[in-house]
């Protein structure tokens, strides 16, 4: 068994790829949806109000598949959430020392990403068109979006544990992510801002000073990611998980719990 300590480089990946989905984020959106931004304007006069989502969407869903597919998404996992995380360490995937150490790489890339991005563009990201792209609950109200991230959470965990645990779907799961993701940001946004991760909103909330609706946030997507591994659990049982990480690059341990080279039942 590897020594928790020696852990690290996995540690300041996790960290740097939340950081990297935050860059994107909030360079995405400056893009698509400052008033200073020829692109936004274009948007807003090409297309519907109910498809002015889809270009973000798109870009957050290929940002997302580009950071599971890339080198540092291999080696760690690219987990980029302490839901996910937290349903590893519940499924007995991942050491109780290594989900702490990823979690607190999560929140710190998180917030440093959407720093450095606000930095980086020269502070347009808080303009209240962005707003730090700060994840809140939408006109429905908080409980609607305490539901709706649950259900979402649900959905991308469940579809996560069931392809990844089947060899011929498994390299597809980082493309399945990046769509669930794409098609949430597109259609679920009004209901809650489309989250579900805590580490991904906590960085936002304290810029934008929307730490009210933190809560849903904090509860919602374990809530929901949770449920997802008890049902796949009692569908399939825990034997069939595989493996925390989708890719075993050669020549790298795998920190987890690990069961890729044994032959499925």
């Amino acid at each position: 068994m590897h020594k928790p300590y020696l852990h690290w480089p996995e540690y300041l990946i996790e960290a740097t790829c939340l950081g990297l989905f935050m860059l994107s984020a909030a360079g995405f959106a400056t893009l698509l949806r400052h008033p200073a931004s020829p692109l936004a304007s274009a948007v807003g006069s090409l297309l519907w109000p109910a498809l002015q989502r889809v270009p973000m969407g798109m870009a957050m869903g290929l940002t997302a598949a580009a950071i599971i597919y890339s080198p540092l998404g291999r080696r760690s996992g690219a987990h980029m959430n302490p839901a996910v995380t937290l349903t590893f360490l519940r499924l007995g995937k991942i050491d109780g020392r290594d989900a702490a150490a990823y979690v607190a790489a999560q929140f710190v890339g998180g917030g440093t990403g959407i720093v450095a991005a606000t930095w980086l563009l020269r502070g347009l990201p808080a303009h209240p068109a962005i707003n730090y792209v700060a994840t809140v609950p939408g006109s429905p109200g908080e409980l609607v979006a305490f539901a709706a991230e649950t259900a979402i959470s649900f959905g991308m965990m469940l579809v996560v544990l069931s392809t990844s645990n089947i060899r011929r779907l498994a390299r597809f799961t980082g493309a399945f992510a990046g769509l669930l993701i794409a098609a949430y940001i597109t259609l679920e946004d009004p209901l809650s801002g489309m989250s579900m991760n805590p580490a991904r909103t906590l960085g936002p909330a304290l810029l934008a000073h929307t730490g009210r609706s933190l809560w849903i946030y904090f509860l919602a997507p374990p809530l929901g990611m949770l449920l997802a591994a008890e049902l796949f659990v009692r569908v399939a049982g825990v034997g069939r998980v595989r493996c925390a990480k989708l890719h075993h690059p050669s020549g790298v341990p795998c920190i987890f719990h690990c069961r890729h080279m044994e032959t499925p039942a």
